[in-house]
């Protein structure tokens, strides 16, 4: 079915959510607001009895369908938000729900559909293998599909959040951040934004390794990504709505993209305000607002970004925690060569003077030069970073900046051992991303088998679907293609990082 964009705006105003879902606070965050010299506010969406938005537009395409089709049932295939406000609306009406849902879907998100009584099915490792399970379900049960975001019913209950916002705050508005997944909440805040009140901008957020609307605004038409980032699960889609793009290519100001680091941090602003902790998608639009300000110097007005989600694994807040103060540009990750000499450390901490040390590694190896792995405290300023580089480079030091270093990121600050001996020949090094579910391992080693020798192994689980492992394995030069092939039989996600600075400097093999 084809909707206007204007058309939305009567099924937006006649979606009758309110006896199950509630409207959300628009509050204003004074340290957020000091910190980018704007007034700005958050929407409240954790706050919905889901703690996600996405309750409003499964309730409203429910409210929508006739008797006799809900009284058959309907399913949903998600791992996340649209499986609990589904869960959650279909137990208000009393309609039979069956949520499919990939097997790596932690047990906390599990156990809170079947609480909301809906049917749990596992199946499959992905969200794409999860959701063609349910539309065969949909054919043997005929039971009714929920799409997650490209609905035209679902697209106006999320509208529902932009007639609050705006009747909440009548006065000047200079932009609306919205973070996008498939584009359903986007789409529908926009349509009403620029209907009701065009002078607002309307920025639409997405994570660098996700930016599935960004693609397809540059290509002018719907393109499938080839690899999706999994840190911000809530919008981690491969491809835009049909319907969605349809509605955002003519209502969108522009697309802003944000790292996993600004994600993070934009969590700890979130928390420092509100004493909520946001999901890394409900985080996602903050982390957006405050990269639009930086890049367009954008002060003293007023900025609402849409906070739409707080359902995250406890487990993550770890790994969260570690990137925050590098998305704000309040920690460096360097690599730095030093005298192997008695005195090296003080005559290197002298040097840094009262600049706090927020991690420091180091394993003796044989020779001259000693390779250490240190964070340091930065000012926000870029000039900041590059003063300190430049007073250790002047000062005899050999520096390699890492800050933006994945690998170093995600294993080599966590690894000891230093360098392999000189002895081990043909070693080339892997970064994964497996899903965290049962076999995954042996799954992996299976396809492996005896054929090649594992010299590294590095994992930790960061309470997320998917798990990140480095590994490393001889491989005679002539086989590097056929470790390869099996590797990618394997269809987990992997980058070689043979070549990365990070593993040349602290885990290659020293010359002898």
């Amino acid at each position: 079915m084809t909707v206007m964009p204007q058309s939305y705006i009567k099924r937006i105003l006649d979606a009758r959510i309110y006896d199950l879902a509630v409207e959300t606070p628009l509050d204003s965050v004074p340290l957020i607001s000091e910190k980018t010299a704007n007034q700005v506010y958050l929407k409240r969406e954790d706050l919905q009895p889901v703690f996600s938005f996405k309750l409003r537009g499964a309730y409203n395409k429910l409210l929508q369908l006739p008797a006799d089709v809900r009284s058959r049932g309907v399913i949903a295939a998600s791992a996340g938000n649209h499986a609990q406000g589904l869960a959650y609306s279909a137990r208000h009406l009393k309609v039979p729900a069956t949520i499919v849902m990939p097997e790596t879907t932690p047990a906390i998100k599990v156990n809170a559909v079947k609480r909301h009584g809906a049917n749990v099915v596992l199946h499959g490792d992905t969200y794409d293998e999860a959701s063609k399970y349910a539309k065969k379900l949909v054919e043997e049960q005929g039971l009714t599909y929920i799409a997650p975001y490209d609905d035209p019913d679902v697209i106006a209950g999320q509208g529902t959040v932009a007639v609050e916002l705006l009747r909440q705050h009548t006065s000047a508005i200079h932009a609306v951040f919205i973070p996008v997944g498939g584009g359903g909440l986007c789409a529908g805040m926009a349509a009403y934004i620029k209907y009701v009140r065009p002078e607002i901008k309307v920025f639409a957020v997405e994570p660098e390794d996700a930016a599935c609307l960004k693609a397809a605004m540059e290509h002018k038409s719907r393109v499938v990504l080839p690899q999706v980032g999994i840190f911000a699960d809530g919008v981690a889609v491969a491809q835009i709505g049909e319907e969605n793009y349809r509605v955002l290519k003519d209502t969108i100001d522009g697309v802003i993209t944000v790292s996993t680091d600004e994600i993070c941090a934009a969590i700890k602003d979130i928390f420092e305000d509100t004493r909520s902790i946001a999901e890394p998608a409900g985080a996602c639009s903050l982390a957006g607002l405050k990269k639009y300000v930086e890049q367009t110097g954008c002060a003293d007005q007023t900025l609402m970004a849409v906070h739409s989600g707080a359902n995250t694994n406890f487990d993550r807040l770890r790994y969260i925690s570690e990137r925050t103060e590098i998305g704000e540009r309040r920690e460096a990750i360097l690599a730095v060569s030093i005298p192997e000499k008695p005195g090296a450390y003080l005559a290197f901490c002298e040097l840094l003077g009262k600049r706090n040390i927020t991690e420091f590694n180091y394993r003796y190896a044989e020779g001259k030069q000693a390779k250490i792995f240190v964070g340091l405290q930065i000012g926000p300023e870029s000039a900041d970073k590059q003063a300190l580089l430049s007073s250790l480079e002047n000062n005899g030091y050999s520096v390699i900046d890492m800050t933006d270093n994945e690998m170093a990121k995600l294993h080599i600050r966590h690894m000891v051992g230093g360098h392999a001996p000189a002895s081990l020949a043909n070693e080339v090094v892997y970064r994964f991303e497996f899903p965290e579910r049962p076999g995954a391992l042996l799954k992996f080693l299976t396809v492996l088998a005896d054929r090649w020798n594992i010299s590294l192994f590095h994992y930790r689980n960061h309470g997320a679907a998917y798990g990140r492992v480095l590994i490393g394995l001889q491989v005679d030069p002539q086989q590097r293609k056929a470790v390869e092939a099996h590797l990618q039989a394997l269809n987990y996600p992997f980058w070689d990082e043979s070549d990365n600075a990070a593993y040349q400097n602290f885990l290659a093999a020293l010359d002898s």
